[in-house]
């Protein structure tokens, strides 16, 4: 999977993703997950956490500088859908989302829905779609896709801004 990172360090969803994209340099690395973080996160179900799974999700978001203290569930949820992603895909910040689902062949069909999908259905939508892209050994823009997991069911007017964003490339990739 391409582990290209030109995401601006600032945006907390850049420091996420380079957190977790990351590997240790040397064993005992506190400024990296460990192998069993990275692989907790991936088998991470964000509906149902296990113990060990919430701890490597807190440990990634602690070392990116994200402030988990006074999150509701939901923010939680969309937090650890956002880290299982990028643990099972990697992080790509050098071409818009809607471009890398177009190279990486994923149908229209399957694009609509993620697009369309609101509350669970968004939710059960975007690890299929990101398993899809990394068999495909592409990884996607975590800023595009991590913002309208953010936004979806939260703040909809951002969230429809976004969508329409990612249609539009993926639309203009496909037919040209």
């Amino acid at each position: 999977m391409n582990q290209t990172d030109t995401t601006p360090p600032a945006s907390p969803l850049g420091r996420l993703a380079q957190v977790i994209t990351r590997r240790q340099h040397f064993r005992g690395d506190a400024n990296a997950l460990d192998t069993g973080e990275q692989a907790a996160l991936a088998r991470l179900d964000p509906e149902a956490p296990r113990p060990h799974q919430i701890g490597a999700l807190a440990h990634a978001l602690v070392l990116a500088g994200i402030t988990p203290d006074d999150w509701q569930h939901t923010t939680w949820r969309r937090w650890a859908l956002l880290a299982q992603g990028m643990a099972l895909a990697g992080h790509d910040g050098s071409a818009r989302l809607g471009t890398q689902l177009a190279h990486a062949a994923v149908s229209e069909s399957r694009v609509t829905r993620l697009l369309t999908a609101r509350g669970d259905a968004f939710s059960q939508q975007v690890p299929r779609v990101v398993r899809l892209m990394a068999s495909r050994s592409t990884s996607p823009n975590w800023l595009e896709f991590g913002a309208l997991i953010l936004a979806t069911d939260h703040d909809e007017a951002r969230a429809e801004t976004l969508r329409l964003r990612i249609a539009g490339s993926y639309y203009s990739t496909t037919h040209s």
